[in-house]
Order: structure tokens, then sequence, then C-alpha cells
């Protein structure tokens, strides 16, 4: 592997990282940063899917305890039963809307400009949902309680809703964890609760698409990309640790405010350099 391929493989890393777990599209950002470092084609598609299993990891890693708990009780506890039932429904809609529409997507939605429509639409979807009125206590000037605080105190339904939010993920420029942690919100859940539950899902939801791209893309891999995909992976695990462990200090007294007008100057940007040709964003 040359040092320019590297160097590329390593900010599309950092990219994928940095932006997984926060709620501004981590497949949009790799999308531009792709076009950008002119590091784009079928196999770099099979590539930025396959570096979501190091964002996977950093996950793994912040939580091996409780996930310990869960492998260890999942046939015994009935806690941990009805957390990992929670996860398979709630990865079941993205999974199975996946399968029937990824063609379709691919083909039509992984391009810059809808990336950057899809930007401007979610960052005014949650400035709505964090500047909504909560309820009594907010008009009364008191704390807002939500009907579900913690992960452990969701029920299937929760998780249902929490799932179909996901699928919207399918869209470029949505952002998984977006969908879901907004999703959560909208239904109840507390900030934490939304924001932890998807870490969570994250797991199945990117270990099954890892491994279902390259498993369906094998036929443009050889062991000479092995390096690039190992440089980019460990580049997402870092970073997405890092992510992870900020982010969970952040929402304990911050709202999501500051993604949303992000993800609209960034994606009104896109759209003007697009539009005028002051940057070649490559399709």
């Amino acid at each position: 592997m040359d040092i320019l391929l590297a160097i590329k493989a390593i900010i599309m890393g950092l990219v994928e990282g940095f932006t997984e777990f926060l709620p501004i599209s981590s497949t949009g950002h790799l999308i531009l940063a792709g076009s950008l470092l002119e590091f784009t084609g079928e196999k770099v598609k099979v590539f930025e899917i396959a570096i979501q299993a190091g964002a996977m990891l950093a996950v793994i890693w912040e939580y091996r305890e409780r996930i310990a708990r869960v492998l260890s009780g999942m046939f015994s506890e009935r806690r941990q039963q009805k957390f990992v039932i929670n996860l398979v429904v709630a990865f079941l809609p993205a999974a199975l809307l996946g399968l029937v529409f990824a063609h379709a997507i691919k083909t039509h939605l992984f391009k810059p400009v809808p990336v950057a429509l899809a930007f401007i639409i979610g960052g005014l979807i949650i400035l709505w949902v964090e500047r909504r009125p909560k309820g009594k206590e907010k008009q009364q000037g008191m704390p807002h309680t939500c009907r579900v605080e913690t992960v452990d105190e969701m029920t299937v339904l929760d998780a249902f809703k929490v799932g179909c939010a996901q699928a919207f993920a399918l869209i470029p420029g949505t952002s998984r964890s977006g969908a879901t942690i907004i999703g959560g919100m909208l239904f109840g859940l507390s900030r934490k609760a939304a924001t932890e539950f998807s870490f969570f899902l994250a797991i199945p939801t990117l270990l099954s698409a890892t491994v279902y791209s390259v498993y369906k893309e094998r036929a443009l891999l050889s062991m000479a990309d092995l390096p690039m995909f190992a440089v980019g992976g460990l580049a997402a695990f870092v970073s997405a640790f890092l992510c992870v462990r900020w982010l969970l200090r952040y929402i304990s007294s911050h709202d999501f405010t500051i993604f949303a007008w992000y993800r609209i100057v960034f994606g009104v940007i896109v759209l003007v350099t697009a539009h005028y040709g002051l940057v070649n964003w490559a399709e």
C-alpha cells in the first residue's frame, strides 16, 4: 500500500469514527470526504461500510462489562433476555428494508447533492424536536422527566419504534445515530437512554452491514486490499472511542442544537459550491 492510499484510508477512518455516533451522518461525511479526496468507486463503497466495524468495536470496548453481563445472562436472566429481544426487534426494520432497497439507494442517493439535502432536512428536524414543548413539566417551569429514563425500562414497542426511526438512516445523509436518538426522544426516551440504545443498536446494525457488503462484493476485493481496510478500521476505532466518551459527557448538560446547525450550514455549503462549480463534487 502506497503512502497516499494509506493517508486517504486514515482520513476516511477518522471521518467514520468521529461521525458515526454523532447525529450528523457518517455515511454522508464519508461520501463528501471521498469526493474531495478523489477516493471513490465500488471498492471504496465497500471500504466505507467495512470500516464501520472499527467504530462498532469502540462501542463494544466501552460497554464491555454490560455486554459481558448480557451474554452471560441472556439464557437465564429476564433483564438480559429483554434487552436482547429489544435489540433484535429494533434491528429488523432497517435490516429488512435495506435488503429490499439497497441497490436503488446506492444508485440514486449515494451522491453529494442528495446527501446535502438530507443534511439540511435532518438539521431542521433536530431543531424542531429540541424546541418543541416537552409537556406539563416544561410549561410549569419544572424539570422534565421522560417516560423511559434508562434502556432497561424500554418495552418491545419502544424498541420497534426506534428501529423504524433507524430505517430512515438508509437515506445517506440522514444519520443512523441521529435517527435513533432523535426518534427515541420523540417516543419518550430520555436523551441518555436514546443515546445509549443507539450505541448498542449500532453493534448488530454495523456488523451485519459490514459482513453483508464484504461478502456481496467479495469479487472486487483481494488480499492486497487488507492493509487499506485495516488502517481505516483502526483509525475508525480510535476516533469512535474518543467520540463515544466525549458524547456521553456532552449529553449530560447539552442538547443537540449545535449539531442541527452544523448539518444545515454544511449542507448549504455543499449545495452552493456544487451549484456554482466552486468544488467539483464527484458523484
